[in-house]
């Protein structure tokens, strides 16, 4: 085989071998994939030998992936709309809690400076008033309460505050308690509804949840389905490289021999002794490091 037969059949070997690196890579991915999966249960291209119908193909799994997370999107967006439907609802329980008359006091923050309440902020961690829980409930960037507990846990701070600060008998710590106690009234009538939504949530959270699975094992058992083809095709190619390196591939001529078995003999020992290392290499049989060895040249030599 010339020079140039060499360089190409050299080149074709190495695009097999990039293809091959690549479905390598697609399997590690794939393997990690359901290991990870099966963690989790535990717990709870173009180029090479591949076709372009492979590629759209996974192109219609990635859009199918791509829409399970559109319909997550969806779906979040429709219970975040519920739940500005609650708050609104509650926010009718806090109306009535704000106008009765001992319901003043807490209307807005503590004057601690001008009441000279000097240790408020050491007793008291997180001041709490309707005033700031309104502008909370009415904030419309997004930073506002995302769920209607949160409120709840608003409300109950401010009188437990007052409560803390104040003793039993202070008038505001009496005053709180009521008011307290007529809230966890209103709330335990309106926990159903927050009970039956947070139930929904979950529900279509572990939908979702499962339909992206669904989606995803598709992909990837459909990308193993195209590694073990384009694996299979590989193997194919190989065999053709096989074959034609044989086909040229022909025995040394006398005259070959000659000048090899000459060329040995002018070797070093060093030189000689890498050289029936190599021959070795393809003769098991063959005894390189032994004080006396016959080399067959018929039987070793190909020429390319």
């Amino acid at each position: 085989m010339g020079d140039c037969g060499m360089e190409d059949y050299k080149n074709r070997v190495d695009v097999v071998l990039s293809h091959v690196n690549r479905i390598e890579q697609k399997v590690h991915e794939i393997e990690q994939f359901y290991f990870n999966s099966s963690k989790k249960q535990a717990n709870s291209s173009k180029g090479g030998l591949a076709s372009r119908d492979k590629d759209k193909d996974k192109e219609r799994h990635v859009a199918l992936t791509k829409k399970q997370q559109q319909d997550a999107t969806s779906k979040e967006t429709d219970a975040t709309k519920r739940m500005q439907e609650l708050i609104c609802h509650f926010g009718k329980i806090l109306h009535e809690i704000t106008k009765h008359p001992c319901a003043w006091p807490f209307m807005e923050p503590v004057d601690v400076k001008g009441l000279g309440l000097d240790d408020y902020y050491e007793i008291i961690e997180k001041p709490m008033d309707f005033s700031t829980i309104k502008k909370q409930m009415e904030v419309k960037d997004g930073s506002g309460y995302k769920h209607v507990r949160e409120i709840c846990a608003d409300v109950r701070l401010v009188f437990k505050n007052a409560m803390k600060y104040n003793g039993e008998k202070n008038e505001y710590h009496v005053m709180a308690k009521t008011l307290l106690a007529k809230f966890k009234e209103k709330w335990l009538q309106f926990l159903p509804k927050v009970a039956e939504e947070e139930k929904r949530r979950e529900e279509e959270e572990a939908h979702v949840q499962l339909s992206l699975q669904l989606a995803r094992e598709a992909t990837y058992a459909k990308m193993a389905r195209d590694v073990s083809n384009e694996l299979f095709e590989a193997d194919i190619h190989l065999d053709d490289l096989r074959e034609q390196l044989v086909l040229k591939c022909r025995k040394m001529s006398t005259e070959e021999k000659r000048l090899l078995g000459t060329a040995l003999t002018r070797l070093s020992t060093d030189d000689l002794s890498r050289a029936l290392e190599i021959v070795s290499q393809s003769n098991p049989g063959f005894l390189a490091n032994a004080e006396e060895v016959d080399l067959d040249i018929d039987a070793q030599a190909v020429w390319m």
